[in-house]
């Protein structure tokens, strides 16, 4: 794993700690999605893969993927832009991560 790509996710963790979570999201759902979980499976699997120098197990790739699906389809909704920003510091991480 290239530090470069650990030091990138890093600070997308460290901006995402320090952001605000949405109001609006607060026991909402996108489908069949509780946002409050999405947004902590990620998290999750970030700080996971963050302590693992690079690395996710099976199970947690699986987790990632379809959380990243998940945001795909939820993102289509949104229209602030506060709410976009958020979304699309999830996503990033998740893609950075979910790639072996």
């Amino acid at each position: 794993m290239a530090d470069d790509q650990l030091e990138a996710v890093a600070q997308l963790w460290e901006e995402h700690l320090k952001a605000v979570f949405p109001t609006r999201w607060h026991g909402l759902s996108s489908g069949k999605v509780d946002l409050v979980t999405l947004d902590a499976d990620i998290g999750g699997c970030v700080t996971t893969w963050l302590e693992n120098f690079g690395r996710l197990d099976a199970s947690r790739q699986r987790v990632i993927r379809t959380r990243i699906a998940d945001l795909d389809r939820m993102r289509t909704g949104l229209d602030d832009a506060t709410e976009l920003a958020y979304c699309d510091r999830l996503r990033a991480m998740a893609i950075a991560i979910s790639r072996r």
